[in-house]
């Protein structure tokens, strides 16, 4: 993505936006980054910069970390969330990095400035029942095929967006079971596919031979046989949450969440989660016990005799 600066811009602006479009095409070949990220930071080092600009700031080395301090506070006084701030800090920070390795900057002037800390939310996730309910596809026609099989390859490997519409054919062994996936940072694992994953991949690899191919590598098409898109994988996941009259909007990651939370409640092997889904820290995986517990702490106040209070418990029997 091309930062696009405003049509009246200062030498400044101009000068940072020719060095962020060279920031992207590195970052984007480095760490195989998904257009809405790349898209993300764009706009947030676009905004970061023109406040340095109306800050008076004219060349690199004028930035002082008072400077990015100023910013995070003014952005915490508009109630902005602490998480869009962090990353909003996050892409300055990693800006600042690249300048440092091209001779530009002798520091980062960011490094220690930190934002408010945001509140830990839980990640939505389907019981096994209506995880089972979701994937009960019995249509028939080819998109309906093609979807059951990325429903259930979603749901059996715990897979990213960006790592299942980027799936080729020879990386999944079906004979094995086993998909190997290039994730965050280029990182690669190879992950099992369940027996149920498996046949309704089978099913579809028959019928994508009936389709006109543009992309012969691709595992999962669109109509126009070339390799599916991320919005198009959205919104099919959008269509079979109305058309499986699931209570609740469905989307990739709330595959991957249940997935990660169903295997950890039966295993209860935090690192091997970890692993499958390819977490480089295990505190990013740790909220997935956080899951677990909320679970055991539902079943229990339910079972209980002594678990609610004797007024709720009157409301209830009334």
């Amino acid at each position: 993505m091309s930062a696009q600066a405003p049509e009246t811009t200062s030498k400044f602006i101009n000068l940072i936006t020719t060095k962020i479009d060279k920031f992207f095409a590195k970052l984007s070949h480095e760490r195989n980054l998904s257009t809405h990220t790349v898209d993300n930071y764009g706009r947030d080092l676009q905004r970061f910069f023109e406040f340095l600009d109306n800050q008076s700031v004219k060349q690199l080395s004028d930035i002082k970390e008072n400077h990015i301090q100023n910013y995070v506070a003014l952005r915490h006084r508009k109630e902005i969330s602490a998480r869009s701030i962090q990353r909003e800090l996050s892409a300055a920070r990693s800006f600042f990095n690249y300048l440092i390795t091209e001779g530009e900057l002798d520091f980062n002037p960011a490094k220690e400035v930190r934002a408010p800390k945001a509140p830990r939310k839980l990640p939505k996730t389907m019981d096994v029942d209506q995880v089972q309910q979701y994937l009960s596809i019995t249509d028939d026609t080819p998109i309906a095929i093609r979807d059951k099989a990325i429903l259930e390859l979603f749901y059996s490997s715990g897979l990213r967006l960006s790592e299942l519409v980027g799936l080729d054919l020879d990386e999944l062994d079906l004979k094995t079971g086993m998909v190997r996936v290039v994730g965050k940072g280029q990182k690669e694992r190879v992950i099992p596919v369940g027996e149920q994953a498996i046949n309704a991949v089978k099913v579809w690899l028959k019928q994508r031979r009936l389709q006109t191919i543009q992309d012969k590598q691709a595992l999962f098409l669109s109509q126009n046989g070339k390799r599916i898109s991320t919005r198009t994988v959205q919104q099919r996941l959008r269509y079979w949450a109305q058309k499986q009259a699931m209570p609740n909007h469905v989307h990739p990651h709330m595959l991957r969440h249940s997935f990660a939370s169903h295997v950890l409640e039966s295993s209860s092997d935090l690192r091997a989660v970890q692993e499958l889904l390819g977490h480089s820290d295990i505190n990013t995986t740790q909220i997935y016990t956080h899951l677990d517990f909320q679970h055991l702490a539902n079943v229990y106040d339910k079972a209980h005799p002594r678990a609610r209070s004797n007024s709720k418990k009157k409301k209830e029997d009334q």
